[in-house]
């Protein structure tokens, strides 16, 4: 199974792909998708959405996995521009028929170390010994989406509980996408 984690940003959109195999995970790709940031917003997410949809066609994920928003960000304005690049991601991959899923930071944390409120640099020891790096990618928000998309095989492998289990919709469509 092919899985993308993106972490989005108005400025930078990092994204990881991972190849989920039987003896474990392999790093396909990662990198960035920037946006200008002397131009408007519209134009910004138009810059991110074209990006994406290139992305997508040349690596083929079977699914993608974002953070969660969360309520309490001490910078609401940030949080509302993170809004409107996960808008930008889901209507992407809503168009390539890709399903979306999401985890709260906290999870992902706890997943990769075993701690929810893990720090960045735990976290990136933690992929690159997962995905056999020497050092971790960067910038931050590669490490970050391939966080992501590997919290997600520990989804897959019921390893965050019984509270976690993938949304129906999602295993429909991955079931679809496999055939």
């Amino acid at each position: 199974m092919r899985i993308l984690g993106i972490d989005p940003g108005l400025q930078v959109t990092g994204y990881g792909l991972i190849d989920q195999q039987a003896d474990g995970c392999r790093l396909v790709e990662g990198g960035v998708i920037r946006s200008d940031s002397k131009c408007e917003l519209a134009v910004r997410l138009q810059q991110i959405y074209a990006g994406l949809v290139q992305m997508l066609a040349e690596l083929q994920p079977d699914i993608i996995v974002v953070e969660d928003l969360y309520s309490k960000y001490r910078h609401p304005r940030t949080a509302i521009l993170m809004g409107h690049a996960r808008g930008v991601i889901y209507l992407a991959a809503a168009q390539q028929g890709i399903p979306v899923c999401a985890y709260p930071a906290s999870l992902v944390k706890k997943a990769m170390v075993g701690y929810g409120r893990a720090t960045k640099s735990q976290v990136a020891a933690m992929v690159c010994q997962r995905l056999h790096l020497r050092t971790a990618p960067t910038p931050a928000d590669v490490t970050d989406a391939l966080a992501l998309a590997l919290c997600h095989t520990s989804a897959l492998r019921g390893e965050l509980g019984t509270h976690r289990k993938l949304p129906a919709a999602i295993q429909e469509a991955l079931q679809t996408r496999r055939t």
